[in-house]
């Protein structure tokens, strides 16, 4: 029989030994044994693009709450394949991921430019993305993805992109039929639209925008914001500069992965990735707010471009021409169905939203006055 020191010894013993397991247990969750991963990411974007560094924020955010363990590397476009084809090189393993938009890939189904660049129901960029999240979006493009694609991809969405500028211009546009007949960049089905429109449509990446304008390949063009087209240098081959436009008004960053990839991740890092673009997001959005108004004022100010808002005309023609493409894509019914979800919560929520909101054209009119001359 143990002696009452003997017992006391031995139970001192055994709970140390299980306070030290417990703290074993703690110390060592399953995250911190899983091997590293390094994951190559390339964007659709040039190096100097303010694209970049939104898609950097989102790198540096998986980087950082990963502790090492998951790791991004940053290439940029053209790094291993065309800024037009990371969704052929993320679904064929040729890159782990890709930083783009939809619109670049519209080419292989025109869903694609549905979830970015779609017809203007009245729904901004931002409740866009709440219907991506919260209106069956994010599972209309799993479907496109999934079942209608065939694709080794996997998707996430960010940055609610300002309404797109009609662009750059050697003459101002005055009227809707001062678009006939122009040769005119842009991409997705907003290429469709302007073609409605009666213009010739080229689709060109952001680096190769100016190039074509100065070799006479087109005669206008847009791309995107202030910044960008600042950066590429548009006030040196065009001084017209047409903000407005129902082109391209719900546009987002497409953040995407190649599926069998993102299926290995332990359960952790999927999280990781998913909920990075959504912090991201937010942060893609108050870097924009702050540099496109500051590169807009510079545009105007120092390099003397005619900032002009584009004519009600043009938006009247826009949305007629958008009628007659929504009843041809309609035809799909895949993108009828994508179409009516869109315009389901465009009906509630715009209806609230702008039923709701103050006046803040008057109360910037009021503090102000004679700057916003529209």
């Amino acid at each position: 029989m143990a002696t009452g020191k003997t017992r006391s010894t031995t139970r001192r013993k055994f709970l140390g030994g299980a306070a030290v397991a417990g703290v074993a247990t703690i110390a060592m969750p399953q995250v911190s044994r899983a091997q590293t991963v390094t994951l190559k990411m390339q964007t659709s974007w040039p190096a100097t693009d303010i694209f970049t560094e939104m898609a950097q924020q989102y790198v540096e955010r998986v980087n950082s709450m990963a502790g090492g363990r998951l790791k991004i590397d940053l290439l940029n476009a053209g790094a291993v394949v065309h800024a037009f084809q990371v969704l052929d090189g993320v679904h064929g393993g040729q890159i782990d991921a890709a930083h783009t938009v939809t619109v670049y890939w519209y080419g292989k189904h025109k869903a694609a430019s549905l979830f970015g660049t779609g017809p203007v129901f009245g729904f901004n960029a931002n409740e866009g993305l709440g219907w991506i999240y919260n209106g069956g979006g994010k599972e209309l493009f799993e479907e496109l993805q999934v079942q209608v694609m065939k694709l080794n991809v996997k998707s996430f969405f960010a940055m609610p992109m300002p309404t797109q500028p009609l662009g750059w211009f050697k003459k101002p546009v005055t009227s809707a039929n001062d678009l006939k007949g122009l040769k005119y960049r842009t991409v997705g089905l907003a290429a469709d639209l302007f073609q409605a429109l009666g213009s010739s449509v080229a689709q060109l990446p952001g680096g190769e925008i100016v190039p074509a304008m100065e070799r006479g390949v087109i005669d206008a063009f847009e791309f995107n914001n202030p910044t960008s087209d600042r950066r590429f240098g548009s006030a040196n081959v065009a001084k017209n500069y047409m903000m407005g436009s129902h082109h391209q008004a719900t546009e987002y960053f497409e953040i995407m992965f190649n599926r069998t990839k993102y299926n290995a991740l332990p359960k952790e890092h999927q999280a990781i990735l998913q909920y990075a673009a959504e912090a991201a997001s937010s942060a893609n959005e108050w870097k924009a707010m702050d540099q496109y108004s500051k590169d807009l004022q510079e545009l105007i100010s120092v390099e003397k471009v005619n900032v002009l808002r584009t004519p009600q005309s043009v938006f009247d023609a826009q949305i007629k021409a958008w009628d007659g493409l929504i009843a041809t894509l309609g035809q799909d019914p895949f993108m009828k169905k994508v179409m009516e979800s869109q315009k389901a919560w465009v009906r509630r929520v715009v209806f609230y939203n702008m039923l709701n909101a103050t006046d803040y054209k008057g109360a910037f009119n009021h503090h102000f006055p004679g700057v916003l001359k529209i």
